[in-house]
């Protein structure tokens, strides 16, 4: 008779759960035990450290840290909302919510914690809510549809994300803290200060120093209100509480596991608990240090040491690192060592820019060794400053803090650093372990490096060997930068001629791949009056080089009908226009939607219905948008000083300059800008390639910033901008990011990959390091002077409109398969749905 497999219970499943459920599998445990885990929400583990970019369009799924099919290969048994009630140390059996009865050989704790809510009167009252969980943000979102202004108590590293997302939803935001300061456990007083600036800014209002007193409601019993500890009060609809956590000890504590006089359950080295039999892993455990770690390294660490004792491995966790770097409403902020220099006899290297919102702080023992440090609006060094913590650094303390161009060059970086550097702090992993890799990917799969946080890819990138092959595709040994520059250079005005004189040599005589052809169409279109090519992307070769897309000048849908964008520049219609595009509309048959970009979509046209469309629309004085090209998409734009009474300069002028001087810019990917008047950035001018804030004496410029999947918010490259300056600030950063970007990358991932960084591109192009912007602005000025726009030059060739129809040995006849069935008084795509008995309509 076979013997009965160990059981492991593990209570818990978030992302230490997670980690430890893969530790065991990794280990080959998962095979030889029985694995139940036992979750109270309704979804496996999700990424806890990125929760927020769930209001910047990431959903619930894509935060999910479970793969796909991981439980059943196995063989873990997952109870989704069912968390445990109570544990039978004697009878070493788990009860959960529904009654059920689970026994255990082990049993395993990663109960995590619980949002600190402050015993304050009308805490419980509608309208208040903890930042924790996605239910807790499916919540607030819910209820901050109808609400105008919220506020966050606590100004800690939870508490500036949720008043981010309140912004976010469209709130004015107010952020409480009793400390004198924002992130006082991270920073020290000077990053504080650069952090509340910057925060402000932003147009969140911040009160430091004062507590929560009551929550005011109203008659029907929702927030209204907070008054606070200095006797002053402030209106609000939306309370969120973010005031810290607690371990989650209680059920260790009802069935008599010894636990910390200030919570947490006491477990030794091993994260074995006062039961040989039960373990506890992450933010529920009190480690043999003393300490509850709040971070998600020291989590995994833990998860990983109770795997290796499982198994009779010797691994001990002692205490962690507690070294941290964030970015919080767009600012880096990171922390690591000794940051508020406590050691006796520390002394500190601080750089202050208050003007630009950057700190830096080194703390150094009196023999120059490097304990700790804080770094505020300019984290780039942390990557390299934290594993030299501990040792004295190999150049000045002064030159690590000081910006490019203020001192000599700095010539350190990961390179620099010994084998025995932790890179990732997240997995604990060495540059050793890193450098035995060959590609990212290899380093993520091998070592779970840069899967965490993020906070160390950019390192990973420097510390790994050049791709032994960086051509851009089979057809080219070049990378994209390189065939711009010989196309440029050569003055090359088409795809064959570059492919048989550059390409590889067996490419060469060929058609080229669909990674190069769109690639090179635009590195042709974006320099087209430079090098003497046609701008109209369909002449030619050119047409056998589009994307999809690019092909009828209009955006391709599921059903294969199309989509017009007219431009709409900076968001400002007339009457008259605003008529004409329903006209259109209604006498197209086509649906109308609002996007983003503040601009009018009209979904549903056929083919042979495009030119008929923009002949109607190019008489009312419309032209393309670019919706359908790598090119400048919108510049949104906030009323600005005209309508708005905060305003301090002219948004919607400045967008409508910018979008008609950019327009039919092709570039590596899709560009969007925003122009907003004022601090309070109502355009969301920092989520967008190129975004300019409005100051009482010009201009602000940021860049490389993104929305969608992965968002970034932009940094900040000069301030204070007249209006000749932004343009021309812009206009080397466009064509230098054109020159140098690889095939579809975004500014965003650009400017991370870019060596150097911001700095970098600020010297380039602010500062002329180079010797380029007199080039750079010379393209620019050639793009502009040529442009002319792509579905008027189509209306006036017959030749052009000849492509536009469904069937080319049929002209004039639509495609059946295109059909469409009202909704909500428009219309949508009639397609098959598949279901388990065949497609139905």
């Amino acid at each position: 008779m076979t013997e009965p497999q160990p059981a492991i219970v593990l209570i818990g499943h978030g992302m230490v759960g997670q980690r430890y459920l893969e530790a065991l599998a990794e280990r080959g445990a998962t095979a030889t035990h029985r694995v139940t885990v036992l979750c109270e929400e309704p979804r496996p583990a999700y990424d806890r450290v990125h929760l927020t970019s769930y209001f910047s369009g990431t959903s619930p799924e894509e935060l999910s840290l479970a793969p796909a099919g991981f439980m059943a290969e196995h063989g873990i048994d997952l109870h989704l909302d069912d968390p445990a009630e109570s544990v039978d140390r004697e009878a070493r059996t788990v009860t959960s919510r529904s009654g059920r009865v689970f026994p255990y050989d082990v049993l395993v704790l990663a109960t995590g914690s619980y949002p600190f809510v402050p015993p304050v009167p009308g805490k419980d009252a509608r309208g208040c809510f903890v930042y924790r969980t996605v239910e807790d943000l499916l919540a607030i979102e819910e209820y901050a549809k109808t609400r105008t202004t919220g506020a966050v108590v606590g100004g800690g590293l939870l508490g500036l994300e949720a008043a981010g997302a309140l912004r976010g939803l469209g709130l004015s935001a107010h952020i409480v803290e009793f400390a004198p300061r924002l992130m006082p456990v991270q920073v020290d007083e000077g990053g504080g200060a650069a952090l509340l600036r910057t925060i402000e800014e932003m147009g969140l209002t911040v009160h430091t120093g004062v507590g929560t007193q009551a929550v005011l409601t109203g008659e029907d019993g929702s927030v209204t209100g907070m008054s606070l500890s200095d006797g002053s009060s402030l209106d609000t609809e939306l309370v969120v509480f973010s005031a810290g956590v607690r371990p989650r000890d209680q059920l260790a504590r009802n069935c008599g596991l010894a636990v910390g006089e200030r919570g947490g359950i006491s477990v030794d080295a091993r994260c074995r608990t006062s039961d040989p039999r039960v373990y506890a892993i992450g933010e529920c455990a009190q480690a043999v240090d003393g300490r509850v770690y709040g971070l998600v390294a020291p989590g995994y660490e833990m998860a990983e040491t109770a795997a290796e004792d499982l198994l009779g491995r010797e691994r001990e966790f002692t205490g962690a690192d507690l070294s941290t770097k964030l970015k919080l409403l767009g600012v880096d902020v990171a922390s690591f060592g000794d940051a508020h220099g406590t050691a006796e006899g520390s002394l500190d290297v601080v750089w202050s820019d208050s003007r630009s919102g950057i700190y830096k702080k080194l703390v150094l023992s009196a023999d120059g060794v490097l304990l700790g440090g804080v770094l505020v609006g300019d984290a780039d060094a942390y990557g390299t400053l934290r594993p030299l913590t501990g040792s004295v650094p190999p150049i000045a303390p002064e030159q690590l803090v000081l910006p490019a161009g203020l001192g000599p060059a700095a010539q350190l970086g990961p390179a620099a650093l010994p084998d025995t550097a932790v890179i990732c702090s997240c997995h604990n992993v060495t540059k050793a372990a890193i450098t035995a890799c060959s590609t990212l990917a290899e380093v993520k799969k091998c070592t779970k490096a840069g899967t965490g946080c993020g906070g160390c890819v950019k390192v990973l990138g420097q510390l790994l060997p050049p791709a032994a092959d960086p051509g851009l595709c089979g057809c080219f040994a070049h990378t994209r930068a390189e065939l711009y520059e010989i196309v440029r250079t050569r003055r090359l005005a088409s795809f064959r001629e570059l492919l048989d004189g550059h390409g590889r040599p067996e490419a060469r005589g060929g058609e080229g791949c669909e990674v190069c052809k769109p690639a090179v169409g635009s590195i042709i279109a974006s320099l087209a009056p430079a090098v003497g090519a046609s701008g109209y992307v369909l002449d030619g070769e050119q047409a056998a080089l589009q994307d999809t897309n690019d092909h009828f000048l209009a955006n391709l849908q599921r059903n294969g009908s199309y989509s017009v964008v007219p431009r709409i520049p900076g968001g400002e219609i007339t009457p008259e226009k605003l008529i004409v595009i329903g006209e259109v509309a209604r006498d197209f048959g086509l649906y109308t939607k609002i996007t983003g970009g503040q601009r009018i979509d009209l979904f549903g046209a056929s083919v042979d219905q495009l030119p008929a469309i923009w002949a109607r629309l190019v008489d009312a004085g419309f032209e393309s948008g670019h919706a359908y090209g790598k090119a400048l998409r919108t510049v949104k734009s906030c009323v600005g000083q005209t309508w708005c009474r905060y305003g301090v300069q002219d948004s919607v002028r400045m967008a409508i300059d910018l979008e008609l001087r950019y327009r039919g810019l092709r570039a590596p990917h899709k560009l969007k800008s925003a122009v907003s008047g004022c601090a309070r950035e109502c355009a969301e001018a920092q989520s967008k390639d190129f975004g300019v804030i409005a100051t009482a004496n010009g201009w602000n410029l940021y860049v490389g910033g993104n929305g969608g999947a992965v968002p970034r918010h932009a940094d900040l490259l000069a301030q204070d901008l007249s209006d000749a300056e932004l343009v021309r600030l812009i206009d080397r950063f466009l064509m230098f990011y054109i020159r140098t970007a690889d095939r579809l990358e975004r500014t965003s991932t650009w400017l991370e990959r870019l060596e150097g960084g911001l700095d970098h591109l600020r010297d380039v192009v602010v500062h002329d390091s180079l010797g380029l912007c007199a080039e750079l602005e010379a393209l620019m000025a050639e793009h502009v002077a040529h442009y002319r726009d792509e579905w008027a030059e189509t209306l006036q060739d017959p030749d052009r409109l000849r492509r536009f129809v469904s069937f080319v040995n049929a002209p004039g006849a639509p495609d059946p398969t295109v059909r469409f069935v009202p909704e909500r008084d428009q219309v949508k795509p009639d397609l098959a749905v598949l279901t388990l008995g065949g497609p139905v309509r």
